[in-house]
């Protein structure tokens, strides 16, 4: 409906007119000019066409009026404090101090703009963190990332810090060439190779135990390693006799080896299991039922023996544990080329259980031990139990542990939910206060999230890093941190090395450059 426009002026007032006529002529045109505004105003609604008052405006287009308009600077709010940890509940990286500068220098904090450093001693005994309870350690992140590079790093750059680094299975031996740069001892076993380790060598007797006690310990640790090492071969658990005639076995070798002045071996235990008799003997039982319970034992320990792992275990070691030595690493590169990996699997029980040996002294010192390409252990439980041990014990003994996988969904291929390998993978998940999660392909970034309770924020963060550049979270503290690399390390570390017609090693002056600068903390451009 087209607008009504209205106007009313006055025309004409006669010179002679009274007073009284002149107040006539201008009331009258004060009631045109209203009688044209209301003319000229729309016809106004009836109540009932009127819109809903749940939908009309609080206030007018101006704004609330009042001194509460929250304009010309009268707005008054009561002040409000919160901390760092409550305010990245809304935003997780914060400019902040970090973790302080103690400890070894890992790159720069990309929101900080600062250096990054970190060690989980120093933090542990400290107290500065809250929340840190452990000094553990998982590094996942997809091939090409950087990861190994970073774990290169942290134990190069930890020995400077006067910590020694284990490494007890290196499945690929990209650790050989870091070991022996660093002055460390690389030990490599396979088919054909010289190298022999003896699992069942006792470790030496810490000063406060007793020799009765410590007895007892040392047979533990081997009743438990056999028993391992049997489940792993028969891919099932033992039954209440077989763990009596390995119990019965694992005496009779040990009180021989004694009587000679030798050590015990794997293959007097696999012997013993194949004469029935004589463990009837040692358990004065004549009903003859040892020598079926007997039997897949002394097939299954038979394989390190005289299988494809002959060669390896079944002998006196020849090497002796240095414990002056800045890093031993274990290569068993040798054994991986097969599909199944049991025989990886089966040395990785007997060359851990030689270095737990070692690990096992209280007055060793602090010490990293670095689980490279931990997703192998994953499928199997006593490999699990062995890990869990080392883990929950971390602080008793002066150990920091760091898990090395590719997907936090590798956590999950132990198992079915409840089972006994999934409950114990997501323990050591459980039981490391750092997380340090590289780039993740988009269909895990779900699995990472639930695992590690991340944020909308760290998700998205972690599925656009880039090389080198790595999401650390610290008993709850969030960082985005690149890792910086020397040009010694980075020529050091490069995993693609076998892509190239030949490998170099160190000169002399790169391996006390790369020495200097783990100890100074130098950096060169971004990995």
């Amino acid at each position: 409906m087209p607008r009504t426009r209205a106007s009313a002026s006055q025309l004409f007032v006669p010179r002679k007119a009274s007073r009284a006529q002149q107040r006539t002529a201008r009331a009258g045109l004060a009631e045109a000019r209203r009688q044209a505004r209301l003319a000229a105003d729309p016809p106004k609604r009836s109540g009932e066409e009127r819109a809903d008052p749940e939908l009309r405006a609080s206030y007018p287009p101006s704004g609330r009026p009042g001194p509460a308009s929250a304009r010309g600077g009268r707005m008054h709010l009561p002040a409000h404090r919160m901390t760092t940890a409550t305010a990245s509940g809304a935003y997780p990286f914060l400019a902040e101090g970090g973790l302080g500068a103690e400890g070894i220098f890992i790159g720069r904090d990309v929101h900080a703009e600062a250096a990054f450093c970190y060690d989980p001693f120093s933090l542990y005994a400290s107290g500065r963190v809250e929340g840190f309870t452990n000094p553990n350690a998982v590094l996942a992140g997809i091939i090409g990332m950087g990861k190994s590079a970073l774990a290169k790093s942290i134990a190069t750059r930890a020995i400077a810090h006067g910590y020694r680094v284990y490494v007890p299975c290196d499945p690929k031996g990209e650790w050989t060439g870091v070991t022996r740069a660093l002055g460390g001892q690389a030990i490599a076993l396979g088919p054909g190779l010289p190298g022999r380790l003896n699992p069942l060598d006792a470790p030496a007797r810490p000063a406060a135990v007793s020799e009765d006690d410590w007895a007892g310990e040392v047979r533990k640790r081997r009743l438990l390693l056999t028993a391992g090492l049997a489940r792993t071969v028969l891919k099932r658990d033992l039954l209440p006799m077989e763990h009596t005639a390995l119990d019965l076995a694992l005496d009779l070798v040990v009180a021989d080896a004694e009587a000679r002045g030798s050590v015990p071996l794997l293959g007097g235990i696999a012997h013993t299991l194949g004469s029935p008799e004589r463990l009837e003997r040692a358990l004065g039982d004549r009903a003859g039922r040892m020598g079926p319970a007997a039997e897949d034992l002394a097939h299954a320990l038979r394989r390190l023996v005289h299988g494809d792992l002959g060669g390896m275990f079944d002998a006196p070691s020849t090497v002796a544990f240095d414990p002056s030595a800045p890093m031993l690493s274990i290569d068993l590169s040798g054994l991986g080329g097969s599909s199944d990996d049991t025989a990886l699997v089966l040395a990785m029980t007997c060359a851990s259980a030689w270095m737990e040996s070692a690990l096992a002294d209280p007055d060793g010192g602090r010490r990293w031990v670095i689980y490279d390409e931990a997703w192998r252990v994953m499928r199997h439980v006593g490999l699990l139990e062995r890990m869990q041990s080392q883990w929950k014990l971390s602080r008793g003994l002066g150990i920091a542990n760091l898990m090395v996988i590719h997907r936090l969904s590798d956590l999950l291929s132990a198992g079915d939910a409840g089972s006994r390998g999934r409950v114990l993978a997501e323990g050591l998940l459980a039981d490391c206060s750092t997380r340090i999660i590289y780039r993740q392909e988009p269909d895990q970034l779900a699995a990472a999230a639930s695992l590690l309770g991340l944020t909308g924020v760290e998700t998205r963060a972690v599925s656009a890093l880039t090389k080198g550049r790595g999401l650390w979270k610290v008993a709850g503290r969030s960082f985005i941190t690149q890792h910086v690399l020397h040009p010694a390390e980075r020529r050091l570390f490069d995993t693609d090395a076998r892509m190239a017609p030949s490998v170099r090693e160190l000169a002399p002056a790169e391996a006390s450059a790369l020495h200097s600068a783990a100890a100074s903390g130098g950096a060169a451009p971004a990995s």
